[in-house]
């Protein structure tokens, strides 16, 4: 069931979103590439934004989550795929709060920790000189500004795929099936030994950063998977199912937007050609299994045929 906020903003979502947070990250990687200057004056720095680069609040999704090679783009072709049967299952809006709280969350947890390293007091050194003053605001703001990046976000859709469709197959390396809900494990266990290396080998302020950044990039997944995947109905359901549901709710809107016979009736039985402009008091359904747009009145639903 809709909620009132999707009535009344989902007119607004943007469809297929997945695919405009993809062109963002080629857009970045050609900025890059041809104009590095360019690229560092549209990424993440909290400095910088609070003393007049606002537009950076925006640009710095078009970041590169990670190093151009052939690994990236093979995972960005996934996150696409995910992304557009997410989006397929919980319906444009949802799937917008969904990503857009990501972003959201991610930005407030960059602040937070720009103030809070701010009136720490904890020294940045450079050339064994501590930085102070406003050469250490400067310093900070391009120390978060290097960990906010949407890597984390791209991960919140695979461990919500992972959720939502936990016994769906990958094929790991193009060649051995597993179950989905185990590489999501594995995400997590990765990102728990990133931290800690990140501790062993770059320090304190690098390892509280990255396990931030790590949490608040997430949170909009730790929402979803603790309070509202019930709520969406979402759970115990196969891929299958889910797919089978989607596909179902399409012929339903695509039959209705195009099934109004001659005689101006909307519904017709494939079988005993009744309509509801004939006999008003019966039931009409589509078959999911049927191809093609096939509708059956309630005495012929289960007894016909699939074809």
């Amino acid at each position: 069931m809709a909620s009132k906020f999707e009535r009344k903003f989902g007119k607004y979502a943007i469809r297929n979103l997945t695919l405009f947070l993809i062109l963002g990250y080629v857009v970045g990687y050609l900025i890059y590439f041809f104009n590095k200057d360019l690229y560092a004056m549209l990424t993440f720095n909290p400095y910088q934004i609070l003393h007049g680069q606002v537009w950076r609040i925006i640009t710095w999704v078009i970041s590169m989550p990670e190093s151009l090679g052939i690994f990236t783009i093979i995972m960005l072709f996934l996150y696409y795929s995910l992304g557009r049967t997410l989006e397929k299952t919980w319906g444009t809006y949802r799937y917008n709060v969904y990503l857009f709280s990501g972003f959201f969350f991610t930005i407030i947890g960059a602040f937070i920790l720009y103030f809070i390293l701010m009136v720490s007091g904890i020294p940045i050194m450079v050339q064994g000189q501590a930085l102070q003053g406003a050469s250490r605001a400067v310093a900070m703001g391009q120390i978060i500004g290097m960990y906010t990046t949407t890597y984390y976000i791209n991960t919140s859709i695979f461990l919500a795929f992972a959720a939502t469709y936990p016994d769906q197959e990958l094929l790991l390396y193009f060649i051995i099936p597993v179950k989905i809900k185990w590489l999501g494990l594995v995400y997590i266990v990765f990102m728990g030994i990133d931290v800690v290396r990140t501790f062993m080998t770059e320090g304190i302020i690098s390892g509280i950063l990255v396990l931030a950044m790590i949490i608040f990039s997430l949170m909009n997944f730790l929402i979803y998977f603790f309070f509202v995947r019930k709520k969406m109905g979402i759970g115990g359901v196969t891929f299958k199912q889910r797919k089978r549901k989607v596909q179902y709710k399409q012929k339903v809107s695509q039959a209705q937007a195009h099934n109004t016979y001659a005689n101006g009736a909307r519904h017709k039985c494939a079988i005993c050609g009744r309509t509801d402009l004939d006999n008003p008091e019966l039931s009409f359904r589509f078959c999911s299994k049927c191809s093609g747009n096939k509708e059956y009145c309630e005495d012929h639903l289960f007894t016909h045929e699939h074809n």
